[in-house]
């Protein structure tokens, strides 16, 4: 395990952070941008040129400038805007056959209040950035830029606008508050609206694991307030003929705690939402608030057209007790890969006792056996043709935990077999654990970045990494075994992945996501800092990678014409300098280093944000021009 000082000393003076306020527009000094284990300003490392490139480091300053590198990719950003602001290119500039439209990109913004507390990422308050392309005379292009705090219900409550102060209140299921209450308090469903963007049926949305999306209005960035976007009637689930099982009074037991008690919605609605481009049709997905206590799940699928009238909803009850946090879909059937999860009693004690976060309460559980289940549900049951029972998942030959998921479609093998293939990002369960997600320890408030760096390198099938899984959907050899290997052979560090989106459900040849070089022998693993390219037709690999103390995010694919005809979106975070930059990447020239890059813009200082998690882009409607 690499080893990082929690008190590094700095080789040279302490840097000076931009001082931030609330409003862009208004003159206020009262706040300095804090990550979540920095009290006091950080040291600098080295100095830096002007398109951010840093000059090398020995292995004792690496150490050091890693660990002041990985907490400035979590620093808080309290300041909004209240209008447009354009930025302007470090490097070429915005291809003129850009297509009009925005980017925007979900992620938390604040991490620490006024009074001592500390969140973890996963429940800091969601932080809508925007990037609109349009037009700027004579056929040029320019990118406006804006950026505003979700005001939910738990925002509005934990901050005080006129001071612009922040005291947090609910404890969220990651955290657990020093400032705050913590014997006997409930709030823990605090819905931040962090995780993904949706824009659908002309109204743009904010989503987070576990409960209603928040509507946005596309221009301002305003919230225009919760969205009830699944139904809320009561339903009642009826186990087999009308007959009542021990765990329907179970589940009867804990609704009245976990609904009235806990204020945690009946159907909780996933942040990760499926696009059918053929059917024009959203896909989304809900279970059951009781379900992570108990041994079976109730996974519910929605499909709407862009009136968001329901076309379809499914019910679908699994014996199992799963974590589901993506999953994919094909023209015929709803894809789940069993995530196992187990509940951990003394920590379900300590959660109860306000000892430990709420997510405590469960922790990840291993199958016996050397396989994970995939449930394949009928997506359309009036054409299945009865071959398989969906109850009795297939069998993966591996271990796996899946974490995203690229693209699925249904196609035909060489013997007329058809088979549905999934690309999709999946670690191992000794590497994902839910106390210790993006290094943050609960108990001191700070993270540690070999929390997500400890596995060797050649341990990459540890480490999140892509696979392609092929199954079998012949029905007269229930007992195929699905394939799965590591995608184009890659063994890097590698999440995110993204397809053309005009693609999605279809047969695709390229998938994008973010990697991590490993270049750098402190921080090998995470956080990522190049993109790769794989033609999964030619079984060919291409990357390119941001500049030295550079991160990235997830990347987005703005389509043009043919499948890789169009451009790359990816935010660089220059945690050295405290700077942020677009980048528009030419997806053909992936691999041909710094040609790839169309344009670089920066971000005003004082806007640098922490790490965004989940992007959209939405090409302008009639009603944008």
């Amino acid at each position: 395990m690499i080893s990082f000082p929690p008190n590094s000393p700095s080789p040279t003076p302490a840097a000076k952070l931009p001082r931030h306020h609330h409003d862009h527009n208004k003159n206020s000094n009262r706040h300095v941008p804090k990550a979540i284990s920095i009290s006091s300003p950080p040291p600098t490392i080295t100095t830096t040129t002007t398109n951010h490139e840093t000059t090398p480091l020995d292995q004792n300053d690496d150490a050091v400038a890693a660990f002041w590198d990985y907490q400035f990719l979590f620093i808080s950003q309290r300041k909004e805007t209240t209008q447009p602001i354009t930025l302007l290119p470090v490097n070429g500039a915005v291809p003129p056959d850009f297509p009009k439209g925005t980017y925007y990109l979900a992620g938390p913004g604040l991490f620490s209040d006024d009074h001592g507390s500390t969140v973890h990422p996963l429940d800091g308050h969601g932080y809508l950035k925007s990037f609109h392309v349009a037009a700027a005379g004579e056929g040029n292009k320019e990118v406006q830029f804006m950026a505003k705090y979700v005001r939910t219900e738990a925002q509005m409550e934990e901050h005080e606008p006129e001071t612009d102060t922040w005291r947090f209140t609910h404890r969220g299921p990651f955290s657990l508050l020093k400032g705050g209450r913590r014997v006997g308090n409930t709030k823990v469903m605090k819905n931040v609206a962090n995780t993904s963007v949706l824009k659908w049926g002309r109204r743009l949305f904010c989503l987070w694991e576990g409960g209603d999306p928040y509507q946005i209005d596309h221009r301002s960035l305003d919230t225009v307030g919760r969205f009830g976007l699944i139904d809320k009637e009561k339903e009642s689930h009826d186990a087999g003929g009308g007959g009542v099982d021990l765990w329907d009074v179970a589940a009867g037991l804990l609704k009245p705690i976990l609904y009235g008690v806990f204020r945690m919605p009946p159907k909780r609605l996933l942040s990760h939402y499926k696009l059918d481009t053929k059917r024009d049709r959203l896909l989304t997905l809900s279970c059951n608030a009781e379900d992570m206590l108990m041994p079976r799940n109730n996974f519910t699928f929605y499909e709407y057209d862009s009136n968001f009238k329901l076309l379809q909803k499914q019910e679908f009850e699994i014996p199992d007790r799963l974590m589901i946090h993506d999953w994919a879909f094909t023209d015929t059937h709803y894809i789940l890969f069993g995530n196992r999860i187990k509940i951990d009693v003394l920590g379900a004690i300590q959660a109860v006792c306000g000892l430990s976060p709420m997510i405590s309460t469960l922790s990840v559980d291993p199958p016996s056996s050397s396989t994970s289940p995939i449930y394949l549900l009928p997506r359309f049951p009036e054409n299945d043709d009865g071959g398989r029972d969906w109850r009795v998942p297939v069998e993966a030959p591996a271990p796996m935990w899946l974490l995203h998921v690229g693209n699925a479609f249904q196609t035909v093998d060489e013997s007329g077999n058809a088979e549905i293939r999934v690309h999709a990002a999946t670690c191992s369960y000794q590497w994902f654990n839910f106390t210790k997600l993006f290094g943050y320890n609960w108990r001191s408030g700070k993270l540690d970045p070999s929390a997500m760096n400890f596995a060797k390198e050649s341990e990459y099938e540890l480490l999140p990494h892509l696979v392609e899984v092929t199954i079998n959907l012949h029905a007269a050899e229930k007992t195929d075994t699905p394939h799965v290997a590591p995608l184009n052979q890659w063994n890097k560090a590698t999440d995110f992945p993204i397809i053309n989106p005009a693609f999605s459900g279809d047969r695709h040849r390229y998938v994008y996501a973010a990697a991590c070089s490993g270049s750098r022998p402190t921080l090998p693993h995470f956080p990522f800092d190049t993109v790769v390219k794989m033609d999964v037709e030619e079984g060919s690999v291409a990357t390119w990678t941001a500049p030295r103390r550079t991160f990235i995010g997830e990347p987005i694919f703005v389509p043009k014409r043919e499948e890789d005809d169009g451009y790359l979106l990816v935010v660089e975070y220059a945690v050295a300098i405290q700077k942020c930059y677009l980048v528009i990447l030419d997806p053909k020239r992936i691999g041909e280093g710094d040609d790839a890059i169309a344009a670089r813009l920066e971000v005003p200082r004082e806007l640098n944000f922490p790490l965004g998690f989940h992007g959209f882009w939405a090409p302008d409607d009639d009603d944008d021009l």
